[in-house]
């Protein structure tokens, strides 16, 4: 019987015997009965999640969830813990993915990395050599700022177009804003264009029946990634895809932090304000940004479009640093080693942004040292988070970085949602990629590096901006928060390796 099928029976027994024991008037004797086999069912499931060789950290996090959270622990292990499908379930993807990424890398010519400085040299050569695609010199990048920006490009860039719209995203919403966005692509599908979209099937639950059967019939490609379906028995929904991706007519392409929602425009009355970071970019990299959109869909349709010419041709555009396109997700896990060896070559800043700062042993270490020798470490965040879990384990790693000297900045404005890392002022990182465990290893994610680009330094201005409406936090003011903010931050660490 497999590993699965065991589990999902566990789960039907322990919720009949959470049933029978609360809720039902059975003798004491049968409820010590079913309380032993809820206890041989949690200690099967504990020996097998110590074979499974995690790290220490996370195994002690699964057995406290299934010791302390009696039936809703094991369920939520059952559908939040489960890592070792990823190994089959993406085993086919992985190997795909690199043969193709490597086959566009080697028709590159090889970039002169001489003329880069020690720490742009010292991470650029790693990031050369460890991932399957390369740093290009011939792309232009420009930073747009908030969603307004984003999104009167976007539907310039959509209405422009000539020959194809390709778009992946996390979440796409019925919304007004997703309406709009809707009805350019039917009227560019109806044009003859080719028009496709990928959506992540949790990520974009409120995306309507109706609105997918509508761009249907108008000739768009439409499909879901990882339907929630076909994963419900064996925790293949746990495993998102994060990227927001849009690539127009080869010559055009997006990448950020905005999905496609009034709530990025700062409509949404109970969020507020919404910053955030995206992407344009026109130049070869593209051709990568369109390669990891075009794996994707052969994934989940089984279409291979890789050979079509029209997505082979590169379009070189005038350029004044490297982008480098990176995309990571749980066949790789590789985001955190760069954001690791991003921060280790710094020497002079680390400049951090990010809504959820729940960051693994590496990174902290990393930062500590850093602090440490000297250089300025700041990490912003937002004030207010948009979850429980997520605001109070960010919360839990203040401590540490204030005692090591790195500043913490809260955003006070409204919801911080920007994903961006600055080393140096002229070495940056702008992506799907929050600081947390689940873009390190569950989600696929994509980012851009960057090297000595003029976007760096819009970036770093953004950045300084943001800072006005920011309050630093203070050791002194913050040790004195209260034993209930303690016992929160203390509950939610412990789900830190599954946020």
């Amino acid at each position: 019987m497999k590993k699965q099928t065991i589990e999902f029976v566990f789960v039907i027994f322990i919720v009949i015997l959470g049933y029978l024991v609360v809720l039902t008037d059975i003798s004491f004797k049968w409820k010590v009965l079913c309380l032993s086999f809820y206890g041989v069912i949690i200690l099967i499931t504990i020996f097998s999640l110590m074979l499974e060789y995690r790290s220490a950290q996370n195994t002690l996090l699964w057995i406290y969830i299934l010791l302390f959270l009696p039936v809703i622990g094991y369920l939520f292990y059952w559908y939040s813990g489960q890592l070792l499908l990823k190994g089959t379930l993406f085993k086919r993807k992985r190997a795909n993915d690199r043969e193709v990424l490597e086959t566009i890398s080697k028709r590159v010519r090889k970039t002169d990395f001489s003329k880069l400085n020690n720490h742009q040299q010292c991470f650029v050569r790693y990031l050369n050599k460890v991932s399957v695609t390369h740093s290009d010199p011939h792309t232009k990048t420009t930073i747009l700022k908030d969603g307004t920006e984003t999104f009167q490009e976007i539907k310039r860039r959509l209405r422009e177009a000539n020959e194809f719209i390709h778009m992946e995203y996390y979440i796409f919403r019925s919304d007004r804003l997703g309406k709009e966005i809707i009805e350019i692509l039917m009227e560019k599908a109806k044009a003859g264009l080719e028009v496709r979209l990928m959506y992540d099937a949790v990520g974009s639950v409120s995306l309507s029946s109706s609105d997918v059967n509508r761009m249907k019939n108008a000739g768009i490609h439409v499909h879901p990634f990882n339907p929630i379906r076909s994963g419900l028995f064996n925790q293949k929904f746990n495993f998102r895809n994060h990227r927001k991706i849009m690539v127009i007519d080869g010559k055009t392409g997006f990448v950020g932090g905005l999905n496609i929602g009034v709530e990025y425009l700062g409509e949404d009355e109970d969020i507020g304000f919404w910053r955030d970071t995206h992407v344009l970019l026109k130049g070869e990299a593209v051709q990568t940004l369109h390669a990891v959109f075009l794996l994707d869909w052969m994934d989940v349709t089984g279409e291979m479009l890789l050979k079509d010419e029209r997505y082979q041709r590169v379009i070189p555009a005038e350029a004044d640093g490297l982008v480098h396109v990176v995309a990571t997700g749980p066949e790789t896990e590789d985001m955190s080693d760069h954001y690791y060896t991003m921060i280790s070559c710094a020497t002079k800043s680390i400049w951090i942004a990010s809504p959820y700062f729940v960051p693994n042993q590496a990174i902290r270490t990393a930062l500590r040292i850093a602090a440490q020798k000297g250089i300025q470490v700041r990490i912003m965040v937002p004030e207010r988070n948009d979850g429980f879990l997520t605001q109070y384990a960010s919360q839990s790693y203040f401590p540490e970085a204030l005692r090591n000297g790195i500043e913490v900045y809260l955003y006070q404005k409204g919801f911080l949602h920007e994903k961006i890392i600055i080393v140096d002022g002229d070495l940056a990182t702008i992506g799907t990629a929050n600081m947390d465990m689940r873009s390190f290893r569950l989600n696929l994610e994509v980012n851009l590096f960057l090297t000595g680009t003029e976007s760096i330094q819009d970036l770093t201005r953004h950045y300084e901006e943001d800072l006005q409406e920011c309050c630093r936090l203070r050791p002194v003011e913050f040790y004195k928060r209260g034993m209930e903010e303690r016992v929160k931050e203390s509950f939610a660490r412990l789900f830190s390796g599954v946020l």
